[in-house]
Parts: C-alpha cells; structure tokens; sequence
C-alpha cells in the first residue's frame, strides 16, 4: 500500500468558506487520507491510499458540487471578465443618470435609503448562503421525510431567528453609535470602509484572486448547531458570525447613532438576504452549474457597482468628490443650480430648499470675510436630506419642516456640504466680491444626487409657469386678498402638481376665506397642514378631495404659512401688516 500526494487546481472558489465545502465532501471518498483546500491558491492537497482510491472518484465528487478542474485561463478569461465588468458598471451609471428624474422620493415616502440597503442585502445573499447555508442545511436534517411544508419549517425558523439577531444587534450598535456622539470623520471613515470591502468581496466574487490572501473568513464551526435543537435559536446567535458584510453592516448601524436607524437598517439588509436564502436547495437543482456561476459573477459586479458608489458617499461626506461625480450634474425642472449671498447690514444672507429633487440651488456664492445666515427651507424632509454634514465647518445640522438657520463666517476655503449619507451634494463658492457674481452666466455645477440611493429627482411632467420662473409675471404668482365688510377672500386653483398662484397675500387680524380648487390637482385626497413656518406647527388641517375647499384663515400676527400635502409644500400664505402698502415685488423677492 502507497500514499500518493497530489495537488487539484480549482476554479470558481468563492470565500474560504469553500474550502471547508471541498474538504468535507473529499473526505467522504474512500482511501482519502489527508485534505487541505486552499482558497487563496486556488489549489486542492490531496494525499490519498493508490490501492483504495480512484483518482477519478475525487475529480467526479469536486465537480458534482459545482467547481470546475484546471487552471484558469489568463488572458481571454480575464480580459472578458474585466471587460463584463465595464459594461455593466457604465451601464448601470447611466441608468442612474437618465433614471434619476424618476420620483422615488413620493412613490416609497422617503425611505429610499432603505430600499438600497434591501438591494445590498439582495446582491450580498449568494455570500451568505456560502457562509451560513450549511449551517441553515444541517437544521433541516432529519425532516425530509415528514413532508415539503415541515421540511421547509426549520429553514423559516431559522431565518426568522437570522433576521431578528441582526434587527436586535443593528439596535445594539446603533444605541453605543448615539452614546459615542459619532463625528463627521467616523460616519465618513465607515462609509469608505464599507465600499471598499464591497469592492474587494466583489472582486473576489466576479472570479478575481488578487486579495484573496488577505481574505481569509472561515466557517464557525458545526458544533453549536449540532447541540442546539431549535433552529430559531442558531439563527439568533448568526449575528455573532464573522462574516465580512455582515460586520460592515454593523459599522453602519453604528455610524447611525440611533437605535432605531440602526435596528431598522440591519432588519432592511437581513430580509433582502431572505428570498435567496429561503429558495437555497429549492432552487439549486433548477439551475446548471454554469448558470450559478454566472449568477455569481454579475452579482460580484453589481456589488462592485454598489461599492463604488457607496465609496463615494464617504468621500461625499468627508467634503471630497470623485471626478466622475460632476459628469451627471444638471437641473431638475429647469430650476436654477446657482445663486449668490444678498449683504445687507453687514450680513449675507443664502436661501436654499430642501426637497424631494435634493438641496436647491446647490452652488451658492458669498463673500470672504462677512457673517453668513444660510437659511434651509425644509420644503420635504426624507429620510436622506434630513441632516446636512459641512465638514469645513466641522457641523452637522438636523433639518425639520420650515425655515433652518446655520450661521458662519466663510474664511478663504470654498464649503463642500452634503446629506448625511453623501448622496446629495453641494458647494458653497467662496469670493472676494459676491457682487461682481453673474449667476445667469455661471456654468458651475455640482451632481445634486450621485447614485441610486437618495436619487429622488423630481418628476419630468412639465411646470404651469414653464421652465423658468424668472419670466413669469407677479401678478400670476402672488395674489392678494380682497376686502369687503372686514372679510376678505382670495382664491388659489390647482393645476397638475402646483397651485396657481403660488402665494397669496391676507392682513393680519382680519377673517380670511380661502377658496382651494382642487378639482384638476393630481393628488388632491388626503390630509392637507397649514403650518406655521416660525414656530414649526400645523395651526390647521383640512380633509382634500378633487372639489373646491373653503377654508376660513385668521391670524393676528404677521407670518408665513406653508400649504402642505403629504409633507410637501405646495403653497404659500403671507400675513402682513397692511395688504394696501404691500409690495408684491418685495413678497416675491423672498420667496422666488
């Protein structure tokens, strides 16, 4: 009897979790005596009995579970493998670009910081089947042959045990985030963090092997699942695991600094890794081995995409833009990108919104030196634009319906801002003369959105007042209130998505009745607030339907009140002193 050694080149080793799958099954075939996967190498070592066992019996069982014999081919191969990866990394920057005018903002309420991380969880699933499948596998033991539905039991159990470790631990880290008082570097540190390891795990994943020797995650072992009886537990306790985009999910929870950001973050990301994960074994037989290669492949690619992007994000936040960032800028709606300061008694004041099309204008000019009062008009806070990151200025600044004040004197060095996930951007521009500024000829442009995830922009429908405000007459967006027998009436028609006039002018102290046509306004029915723009509260609420509402208004201070739908502000009232020494000009100087 003879031992012969001999070693197997494999392709199509994913993580080092595989080598633990190869090992297992080569044990299996007899006169095998010592086996050793190396998934860094790309090399099986096999020393084996020359009597007892076949040779062939060894390749048959390594290709019966997936994995391809040989070397890999070095140029075609991967010129081919470089080359999908471009196309479908361009193809997805455009679809950003030219699909990003498309209004998930109203369609998901905001929460499409989620859906990403739902489609992460989507892209990421093929990696914890590898990681976590056997486990899952070794709970379903013993219950095929009690029928399909209670053989599917212990898989449901344990993936509802999965998904409520990660939402417990997503709360855990979140909690320990808000205590920590986490700063701008930290939430930007994680960011690229995270994207980079998105990249190199998709690397890895699309069949490259340039880091694999730095990768080395393995598969806890088997014991505990073997002990514990219930599958629900042994999903609990997979939040434990060290799992490289599970942990950067965490780091995420973490930069969150809330525990229900962080719990509800880490519940988004486990059930987008649920349909994989539950269909795992179902689906296998349905597929060939090349087609689950394949799948694996262009699953590396789009989490190289996502990686990329989310990469970028980081930058975002740390004040730093990618080159490529710039390249999709452009206007939403036809709505000017760029405005300048207006000085007066030795103070600059800026105006930008906050909405469901980002932060507009996103390039504002002021001038060194002079006091700065930026005010955010928080038109539609989401999810993504509800905290603005300066990091020049070292600030971060949550963001709430009505006017947002942030005060600073602006030195030499122009001010990068973003949202807080770095998906919405922008540039404060600072000059030595602001007046010698000519913004109708500025060609400066920030992207105001740079993937998918806070890509809110606006819809495409076309304006009532067309594509620039600027020549629009007054008289058509700001009307005033009639007088008669101390009451006055004025009226405001909707049309499309806007209202006609934008703002209506009433005195102060006097009965007004405000006469809304809803009767062509797309999304009438509903909950309507009028809310008071200093003191941040709704001061009266009306049921909408597509019919003409009378409502009756009466302040006995000057103010502004917005007209809200579903969080979004679609009309102004003014109150003032005297309607007969308004100036309309002045009224829309502040506004428009």
């Amino acid at each position: 009897m003879s031992t012969i050694a001999k070693k197997i080149p494999i392709q199509d080793m994913h993580c080092s979790s595989c080598e633990g799958r190869i090992e297992k099954v080569i044990r299996n075939v007899q006169g095998v005596k010592k086996v050793r996967a190396s998934y860094a190498e790309n090399m099986v070592y096999i020393e084996y009995d020359s009597v007892t066992c076949n040779p062939e019996e060894i390749s048959k069982t390594i290709r019966n579970i997936g994995y391809t014999i040989g070397y890999r081919t070095q140029s075609a191969g991967k010129f081919k493998s470089v080359a999908g990866i471009l196309i479908v990394f361009l193809a997805v920057l455009l679809l950003g670009n030219y699909t990003g005018n498309f209004d998930m903002g109203s369609k998901l309420k905001g929460e499409v910081t989620y859906l990403v991380l739902f489609m992460i969880g989507i892209f990421t699933s093929l990696h914890c089947v590898g990681m976590c499948g056997g486990i899952m596998l070794s709970q379903s033991i013993g219950n095929e042959a009690k029928g399909k539905f209670k053989s599917f039991l212990p898989s449901l159990h344990y993936n509802m045990g999965r998904v409520l470790g990660y939402t417990v631990l997503g709360g855990i880290v979140g909690a320990i985030g808000s205590v920590l008082s986490v700063s701008i570097g930290f939430m930007s540190g994680v960011a690229i963090f995270a994207g980079i390891f998105m990249i190199v795990m998709g690397l890895n994943m699309a069949g490259f092997s340039i880091f694999r020797k730095y990768l080395k995650i393995s598969l806890p072992t088997h014991s505990l699942s073997k002990k514990v009886k219930a599958p629900f537990l042994v999903g609990l306790l997979n939040g434990l695991m060290p799992c490289g985009p599970l942990q950067t999910m965490q780091l995420y929870a973490l930069g969150t600094g809330s525990v229900l950001q962080g719990a509800s973050s880490m519940l988004v990301f486990a059930l987008g890794t649920l349909p994989l994960m539950l269909s795992f074994g179902t689906l296998t037989s349905l597929f060939s081995k090349d087609s689950t290669k394949r799948i694996m492949k262009l699953s590396g690619v789009l989490v190289i995409v996502l990686g990329v992007i989310m990469t970028n994000r980081g930058l975002a936040i740390a004040g730093l833009n990618l080159p490529f960032s710039d390249l999709t800028a452009k206007g939403t709606n036809g709505t000017s990108m760029v405005t300048k300061a207006q000085i007066d008694n030795g103070v600059q004041t800026i105006r930008m919104s906050a909405n469901n099309r980002g932060y507009t204008p996103n390039v504002l000019y002021v001038q060194k030196g002079v006091p700065v009062k930026w005010i955010v008009d928080g038109e539609q806070i989401t999810s993504c634009n509800n905290q603005i990151i300066i990091p020049t200025l070292n600030s971060k600044k949550k963001l709430s319906y009505g006017e947002n004040i942030i005060e600073f004197t602006p030195q030499d060095q122009d001010i990068s801002f973003s949202c807080w996930m770095g998906m919405i951007r922008g540039v404060i521009k600072v000059v030595d003369d602001v007046s010698a500024i000519d913004v109708t000829k500025d060609k400066t442009s920030v992207a105001s959105s740079v993937g998918g995830c806070c890509s809110t922009g606006g819809t495409q429908v076309e304006s009532i007042y067309g594509d620039d405000i600027a020549k629009v007459s007054t008289e058509r967006l700001i009307r005033k209130a009639t007088i008669s027998n101390k009451l006055q009436t004025v009226s405001i028609k909707g049309i499309g998505y806007e209202f006609e006039p934008l703002v209506v002018v009433i005195q102060k102290q006097t009965l007004a009745k405000i006469k809304i046509d809803l009767a062509e306004f797309d999304n009438a029915v509903g909950n309507w607030n009028i809310v008071d723009y200093k003191q941040k509260k709704v001061v009266s609420s009306f049921a909408g339907k597509q019919e003409i509402k009378e409502i009756d208004f009466r302040q006995d201070e000057v103010g502004t009140f917005g007209i809200y739908k579903d969080r979004k502000i679609i009309g102004v009232i003014e109150v003032v002193d005297n309607l007969a020494t308004t100036d309309l000009e002045n009224v829309r100087s502040k506004f428009l």
